[in-house]
């Protein structure tokens, strides 16, 4: 398995340095923060491959690379591109850069995300809110996100548990959130890794609500 992982992450380097061979020039905004965010998607499939391959440091890199190409790609990407946010944020909690994921989640914050009427905006706010401790606002953004047709209810639920300190909610949802993984059939990059699962754990974890969670998805302990 560890050489099938290195296979993927030589794949996604690969296509980080093909994107970055063939940047736009700043003259073409547009066409510049697809690639950019091409480029961050493939930083991050690299990031995921070294750490299921236990190559954590390496992957910390790679995680920072994929923040800094969604975040550079966000000015000139359209109204309501929270998913730049959310990656960046994402990128920097796996990375366990929490520094880093502070200084986004404030960017993210004040780019309007908790503000947001988009259910996604929201969620980008919820995350930003917990990286920085802020629960009582966390837990409001997170009850907004409940009972929705439009936003997955297990990731809802785990993100008011983990706001709320409720251990027993949060194991029920982490579970289901594990499971919504297990039965999809496309992931970030084609790379099948359970991360919002990981993002999660990292987030329940310096609140003492982490749980224990075993699949193939995850990297092993």
């Amino acid at each position: 398995m560890a050489s099938d992982w290195v296979a993927i992450f030589e794949r996604e380097r690969g296509r980080y340095e093909d994107g970055r061979s063939r940047l736009p020039r700043l003259e073409d905004p547009d066409d510049r923060q697809r690639q950019l965010t091409r480029m961050g998607n493939a930083a991050a499939g690299a990031g995921l491959a070294l750490l299921m391959a236990g190559r954590r440091a390496e992957a910390a890199e790679w995680l920072a690379r994929a923040a800094e190409r969604y975040r550079e790609s966000f000015p000139d990407a359209p109204s309501g591109s929270w998913g730049r946010p959310i990656g960046a944020v994402k990128a920097r909690v796996l990375a366990d850069d929490w520094g880093g994921g502070e200084e986004d989640a404030r960017w993210t914050l004040e780019k309007g995300a908790a503000d947001s009427d988009s259910p996604i905006g929201r969620y980008a706010g919820c995350l930003a809110l917990l990286v920085l401790g802020r629960d009582d606002e966390a837990a409001q953004l997170a009850d907004s996100l409940c009972d929705r047709d439009d936003f997955p209810a297990d990731v809802a639920d785990a993100l008011a548990a983990i706001a709320a300190g409720d251990q027993v909610a949060y194991q029920t949802a982490a579970a289901a959130v594990l499971l919504s993984f297990a039965t999809r059939e496309e992931y970030l990059e084609d790379i099948p890794v359970a991360d919002t699962v990981l993002v999660l754990q990292a987030l329940a974890g310096p609140r003492g609500l982490a749980v224990e969670l075993a699949s193939g998805l995850l990297p092993s302990s």
